[in-house]
């Protein structure tokens, strides 16, 4: 098989993927109730036992509040960091922590944490590899750095996020207070940021990108499609936006 990926629904009221190689099927966050997740990895031809390991970006509710009572019902394992832990760990009993430098082998699926600016405990994203190929997943950080671009760099797949629209958000019904944060360098990355990652790590090879995180009430469908379209290398690369209240279909890296 090659390595694969699905989106569970993304979005401020919610976040969960998955990543799937092999016998390998790995979560990444549960934002969702665990019945939403029940039913979509169905439509996607899962179950919840077939998840191998539940991996955690950071404690903020539309990327955890699914974590602890899927882990409970469905004996799984939980990966995050010791600072996200330090927020969430009550009633997990399969908790591992990992560190944000240093790989890790999930069955078939190698996992490369990496940290990120973010206004959470100790928040990171992950690379992953297996089969020859490599996956990037960037969502909820306010700025690129030096080195997530490092770990994003040569990847098969990328799932990004491009949150927000500066101008939509300042003219939005947020409060000043939740707009300064969004907009901060801890906050989430705007469609220009979003193409700014993807002309940096970008490149012909790449096959899919899809767009994580998409506001709402702060941003346009359209105008990220044509940001990102704006940034893709060639004809032959997909981009698809991933929604809030419906998986994706799976993407396979070839």
């Amino acid at each position: 098989m090659t390595l694969r990926f699905a989106s569970l629904g993304s979005g401020s009221r919610g976040n969960a993927l998955l990543v799937e190689l092999n016998e390998t099927l790995l979560m990444v966050d549960c934002g969702l109730s665990v019945k939403a997740a029940e039913e979509r990895l169905n439509i996607l031809g899962r179950t919840p036992t077939d998840v191998t390991a539940l991996l955690v970006t950071h404690e903020h509710a539309d990327h955890i509040q699914g974590v602890a009572r899927f882990a409970r019902r469905y004996n799984t394992p939980v990966w995050m960091t010791p600072g996200t832990a330090s927020a969430v760990a009550a009633g997990i009993s399969r908790l591992h922590t990992l560190n944000c430098h240093r790989k890790l082998e999930l069955g078939d699926i190698a996992v490369q944490p990496f940290p990120v600016p973010h206004d959470a405990r100790e928040p990171c994203q992950f690379a992953f590899a297996g089969a020859g190929r490599r996956l990037g997943i960037m969502s909820d950080t306010g700025h690129i750095t030096s080195h997530i671009a490092e770990r994003l760099e040569g990847c098969d797949a990328l799932a990004i996020e491009s949150n927000h629209d500066l101008k939509m958000l300042h003219r939005g019904p947020y409060p000043v207070a939740v707009k300064d944060r969004v907009a901060s360098s801890i906050g989430h990355l705007n469609n220009a940021q979003a193409v700014n990652l993807l002309e940096r790590v970008g490149h012909p090879e790449l096959q899919w990108v899809v767009a994580l995180h998409i506001s709402e009430q702060n941003n346009s469908r359209g105008d990220v499609r044509d940001a990102l379209t704006g940034a893709l290398r060639s004809d032959e690369q997909s981009l698809f936006l991933a929604e809030q209240s419906t998986p994706s279909e799976w993407f396979e890296i070839v």
